[in-house]
Order: C-alpha cells, then sequence, then structure tokens
C-alpha cells in the first residue's frame, strides 16, 4: 500500500496539470484540443488519487493539502513559465499557503 501523503502529494501535482493545460489551449491553438484533454485528464488522476488518500486521511485535511499544492504549484508555474505578475504580497500568500500545507502535514 501506498503512503496516503504521497497519494494526495501525487493527486496536488495532478492538480497542477488541469490549468496548466487549459493555459496552454489557450497559448498555442495548433494543439489545442490535446492541451484540454491534458487537460481532463489530470482533472481525473487528481480527483482519483484525492479519492485514494482520503480514504486515510480526514477529508479536511486531505482537501486542505490537495488545494494548497495545486494552488502554490499553479502559482510557481505562472509567475516562471508565464510571466504573470509578482509582487512581495503575492509571493507572501504563496509562502503562507504553503506553510499552511507544511503544517497539516505535521499535525497529521
Amino acid at each position: 500500500m501506498h503512503s496516503p501523503w504521497l497519494l494526495l502529494i501525487i493527486a496536488g501535482l495532478f492538480e497542477v496539470g488541469w490549468p496548466l493545460g487549459f493555459k496552454l489551449a489557450h497559448t498555442v491553438g495548433v494543439q489545442r484540443t490535446a492541451f484540454i484533454v491534458v487537460a481532463v485528464i489530470c482533472m481525473a488522476l487528481s480527483g482519483y488519487f484525492l479519492y485514494l488518500a482520503q480514504r486515510h486521511l480526514p477529508i479536511g485535511t486531505a482537501y486542505a493539502v490537495w488545494t494548497g499544492i495545486g494552488t502554490f504549484g499553479t502559482f510557481l508555474i505562472g509567475v516562471l513559465c508565464f510571466h504573470d505578475a509578482w509582487s512581495l504580497l503575492r509571493v507572501l500568500g504563496a509562502a503562507l499557503i504553503l506553510a499552511g500545507v507544511v503544517v497539516l502535514k505535521l499535525s497529521a
């Protein structure tokens, strides 16, 4: 059996995949359908791994960590790859989300 935390991290990484797929579908017009399909597959896999993790973790903790990984990862990709605006306050907000995920893990 895999660790529920490992399953939750995998779910969170797939959670980053679907907004990335949708962003690429808008950016790269030629492969639009392929990126939308990737986004939908990431959604399904993210939900499936969350389902597996929630069998052994409290629902509130699992959901908060899942969305936190997705939010922080998407923020990072936006800033690093798509030149989304960043400021000290936006970075602080993202760091607080990451800190919340870490605290939830440590308290489990």
